[in-house]
């Protein structure tokens, strides 16, 4: 397979993750193209794009990949003794208790365990463009289910009611905290909050082309319009949130929700996960071996109300073994919605992040040329350990 339209490098002994780049990129990624950069204990092992449309600087909507710095935050003010998974978030924030939500406790938030998924009548794109807006707009509704008895995907306000807790709290925003205590110090190419004057480098999301056969099984399987995925996804709002659109729009860039308005590259969400997964410049990572194995360890597992598919989360991070069996125990990270995925696995010193413009079918847990990818890279990690 000639790989003609990848470009990039590896280090030696990943050859073989070009490769199967190579025949994404020509195949399932070329139309809008693709990033794939992987850290090893701290080196840069594999940068790569190809495709059609992206470059390796090209900033893109990695949508749901911002639940992971949200989760890197709340961990980091965890081990500083400044949150309390424990704790009712009622005690930071008293609206939150309306609706028989007062024993409702952090942990079980970061778990997707509260109930709280969205509103009957929808937000606007406005509002979830603007965390506190949301979190205003939820604080007094009753919850979809009793908290703490079942999960279900928080998908587009997680962000905004963990990001009240913490500003409750501290005095201060996740995406300030992120800024001052991860992105700058190690000068990542990831933002929660893109600066106007790299707009320019941003690459728009393309929606998905489907198949006749892809068409066909959606056109078959709606989300019916009273149903939690409903609520969960905007479906409800008039109009319904349009995600491309969402993952587009300056507004939701310049601010930031947390549920889904990081942009960045490959390269920088790599480097993200590779503060996590072990030493980088020099420093040791980020969270001490115990933290993250409390935000790692599954919190909820089962058939998720929203989605109804069976799936499970740690605390605001995905326990990412259950998706990957090569990976550890240990590996945790988040996906997004065109198909991008992203984790450390301090087991083995791996940072990996997967991007692609255009949105892929079912993508949304990962693309599934994720399930290509991770096997390849954590094979050549383990001939060059």
């Amino acid at each position: 397979m000639s790989d003609v339209h990848v470009h990039g490098t590896v280090e030696p002994g990943f050859e073989s993750v070009r490769e199967v780049f190579a025949e994404i990129a020509a195949h399932e990624a070329r139309d809008g193209g693709a990033q794939l950069a992987v850290h090893h204990r701290g080196r840069l092992v594999v940068d790569l794009w190809g495709g059609d449309g992206v470059d390796g600087d090209s900033l893109l909507a990695l949508y749901s990949s911002s639940k992971g710095a949200m989760a890197l935050v709340v961990a980091l003010l965890v081990q500083d003794g400044a949150l309390d998974l424990d704790r009712t978030v009622a005690s930071w924030w008293p609206e939150f208790a309306a609706e028989g939500k007062g024993e409702t406790t952090l942990r079980q938030l970061l778990a997707h365990r509260a109930g709280v998924i969205g509103a009957d009548g929808g937000l606007t794109l406005e509002e979830l463009a603007d965390d506190r807006r949301t979190a205003a707009r939820l604080a007094g509704r009753r919850p979809f289910w009793e908290p703490g008895t079942a999960h279900g995907y928080h998908a587009l306000v997680i962000g905004a009611l963990v990001g009240e807790v913490v500003l409750r709290a501290t005095g201060r925003t996740v995406q300030e905290l992120f800024e001052e205590r991860v992105r700058a110090p190690y000068a990542l190419d990831y933002h929660l909050g893109l600066p106007e004057e790299l707009e320019s480098r941003f690459r728009p999301a393309l929606p998905l082309v489907p198949t006749p056969e892809e068409r066909a099984f959606l056109d078959a399987n709606p989300i019916a319009p009273d149903s939690l995925a409903a609520v969960a996804f905007n479906l409800r709002a008039d109009p319904p949130l349009d995600m491309v659109a969402y993952g587009n729009s300056r507004a939701v860039h310049a601010r930031a929700p947390l549920s889904g308005g990081g942009v960045g590259s490959a390269r920088g969400l790599s480097r993200m996960y590779a503060a996590v997964a072990g030493e980088l410049d020099g420093r040791p990572p980020l969270l001490a071996p115990g933290t993250l194995a409390e935000f790692a360890r599954v919190h909820s597992e089962g058939t998720d109300l929203v989605t109804g598919s069976r799936n499970a989360f740690g605390l605001g991070f995905v326990p990412l073994a259950t998706r990957y069996p090569s990976l550890s125990p240990g590996a945790v990270g988040h996906s997004g919605a065109p198909g991008s995925q992203a984790f450390a696995d301090p087991a083995t010193g791996l940072a990996y992040s997967y991007a692609r413009r255009r949105f892929a079918f079912l993508g949304g847990p990962g693309a599934p040329e994720n399930d290509r990818l991770v096997p390849a890279v954590v094979e050549a990690a383990a001939k060059a350990a």
